[in-house]
């Protein structure tokens, strides 16, 4: 019987490897712009084209390689970064598996332009599916230049599952952002299909946070630093006014690497504990820097998962600091009371040993009842007429004469006569009277008992299944605002909003484009008051980056929920009897009675046999 285990060539190999390495178009920009800034780059220019599926275009002004190193750079496990096993306790690179450019290599089409400062001419070298196209001397900057196209084009399985444009370069951005934020003194530029969509020019830290995310950002920030001979903390919090559900902006790195760590995101935390609503949070930027020797990055072929020596160690500090920062950063409001027109209170002086008691002026024989001792009985005019009774001529015939319909007295919330049976509970037997408990649920009597709708999920429903019409019919009603606010996304967030605004157009949002990513709120959908509007678009923008709809159908069912969410009666709000029948009534109209959108039960039912036996 022959052998049956053979060495895979070294195409397929490569391909095996790409798979872990290179997940999306947002790999590749990550791995060759670490590649630059190991370089030693001071300028990186990114190009894309069709969120990277055509074309990513990496230019740095880095060191560059030499003819040798440009062909070697392209092999598997070749590196410059390290040379032994010990290597890896003492990163101080971005890089260093050798993996990255045979990965990228082996999945897509590849050019290459080079040049040291020390040589005369560059080298051009390209490559498709792992195979050497050719490699011929070129002239070109100091530095490199790699251009990678089609990327998955010999992988079609995986080229199928790439997600929507508007989702991969929301990724790009993510990840382009996540180094850009480690390294301020680098100037980055990016540019989606031939528009430049960031210009990050050198700076502090401070500044490249508020070139990133808007300028709002900045008045959010407190400074956090600590330095132990542990590790040394750095970076910003943000103030706990600037809690949201979703989208905060939250970021750890350690020794300029971005990192995922739930568990220090769990010491941040509990530093707000009782100063956040619950469910809410907020952004921070936190730099750790750590002996290289104290933490592991090889765990993930992504290298966002760091193993720490010190877990709980570094865990105190940071919380430490950021209970710290929020003592010592964050502005308390102080009682200022009103001091117009106080008294004035002597200071005590111990000299004198007592204090005199305050003088008052005042008139000792002032009698307010003197100014009105010429008043008598007789004086008052008589302020009811003899002929009273004439103005209420013509009502003598009674109330049925007079227009005047008594109200009808309400039905017993408990009484019925009719014999119960299941599911009876149509609008058309239920009682006309209604009973509001606790500000939550409605109360009404129907033929098969006592039936409990929650006021806030019924109206959800009802503001769903409208806004939902709206949006396919395309005729939501705006209403314009006297004066227009603006709001403000990140260029992630821009790139998600021009997804959505078709839809948002539908509901009755009108918005303007200002440029750098700010928009005019000019008009908003009716029955929206007391609504901030600013804050629910930026929830839904965040909210639909969460979710990740692609599908138009799901973007509208995803901005109709967020939108009923925000417009539906709140928990504790008093209603009226009419306005909880229009609520019951329009919620037996809608497709679905018992569940929301999200699948939260809304109606209840309180057999009469169950109130029976209570009673037994």
């Amino acid at each position: 019987m022959s052998d049956i285990i053979q060495l895979l060539p070294d195409s397929v190999a490569n391909q095996i490897a790409a798979g872990e390495v290179i997940q999306r178009p947002a790999s590749v920009i990550k791995e060759l712009v670490e590649n630059s800034v190991d370089a030693g780059a001071k300028t990186i220019n990114v190009l894309v084209t069709d969120a990277g599926r055509t074309s990513i275009q990496v230019i740095d002004d880095g060191k560059g390689m030499s003819e040798t190193d440009a062909r070697m750079s392209f092999e598997r496990h070749a590196t410059s970064k390290i040379r032994k096993a010990d290597d890896l306790f003492a990163l101080h690179t971005m890089g260093f598996r050798g993996e990255a450019l045979a990965s990228i290599a082996a999945v897509a089409q590849v050019e290459l332009r080079t040049r040291r400062e020390c040589d005369e001419i560059g080298t051009h070298l390209s490559i498709a599916g792992s195979k050497v196209i050719g490699q011929e001397p070129v002239s070109c900057p100091v530095g490199s230049n790699f251009s990678v196209e089609n990327i998955f084009y010999n992988v079609p399985a995986r080229r199928k599952f790439l997600k929507s444009n508007a989702t991969e370069l929301n990724n790009i951005l993510a990840a382009f952002e996540r180094i850009a934020l480690v390294y301020p003194s680098i100037s980055f530029t990016f540019h989606s299909n031939g528009t430049e969509t960031l210009n990050l020019r050198s700076g502090s830290m401070r500044q490249r946070i508020v070139d990133i995310f808007g300028k709002k950002i900045n008045q959010d920030l407190l400074p956090v630093g600590v330095e132990t001979t542990v590790c040394n903390i750095s970076g910003f919090i943000g103030k706990p006014e600037s809690a949201r559900k979703k989208g905060a902006h939250q970021y750890f790195f350690v020794n300029g690497r971005y990192m995922k760590h739930p568990y220090f995101h769990k010491a941040v935390m509990t530093a707000y504990e009782r100063l956040l609503p619950l469910g809410e949070q907020v952004p921070y930027f936190i730099y750790f820097d750590v002996n290289p020797e104290d933490i592991d990055v090889n765990i993930h072929p992504t290298k966002t998962e760091i193993k720490f020596e010190n877990e709980q160690t570094v865990w105190q500090i940071l919380l430490a600091a950021v209970k710290d920062s929020l003592g010592r950063f964050n502005d308390v409001p102080s009682i200022d009371f009103d001091t117009e027109g106080r008294p004035d209170i002597p200071v005590y002086d111990p000299s004198q040993g007592f204090t005199d008691a305050p003088k008052l002026d005042f008139n000792p024989s002032y009698n307010p009842f003197k100014s009105v001792s010429s008043y008598t009985p007789s004086a008052h005019k008589e302020s009811v007429p003899d002929d009273w009774d004439k103005l209420y001529e013509g009502l003598r015939g009674g109330e049925a004469d007079a227009g005047i319909t008594p109200a009808p007295e309400p039905a017993g919330m408990f009484e019925s006569n009719e014999s119960p049976a299941d599911g009876d509970c149509t609008v058309d037997e239920k009682s006309p009277a209604h009973y509001q408990y606790k500000g939550r649920y409605i109360m009404t009597a129907v033929k098969s008992g006592l039936m409990l709708v929650d006021q806030h999920r019924a109206h959800t429903r009802i503001l769903y299944e409208k806004y939902l019409g709206q949006i396919s019919s395309h005729n939501g009603v705006s209403q314009q605002m006297l004066f227009p606010e603006m709001v403000s996304f990140t260029p992630s967030e821009t790139v998600l909003l021009q997804n959505m605004l078709h839809d948002l157009e539908s509901l009755g949002f009108e918005l303007s484009p200002m440029g750098g990513g700010s928009y005019s709120v000019n008009g908003v959908p009716a029955g929206l008051d007391g609504v901030d509007y600013v804050k629910l678009l930026k929830n839904m923008v965040s909210e639909y980056a969460d979710t990740g709809a692609s599908a138009g159908d799901e973007i509208s069912r995803s901005l109709a929920l967020k939108l009923a969410r925000s417009a539906a009666v709140p928990y504790g709000q008093v209603l009226g009897n009419s306005e909880m029948e229009s609520i019951v009534n329009e919620l037996f109209t809608c497709s679905n009675v018992n569940y929301t959108p999200d699948g939260k039960p809304i109606v209840a039912m309180l057999k009469q046999q169950d109130i029976e036996r209570l009673f037994g």
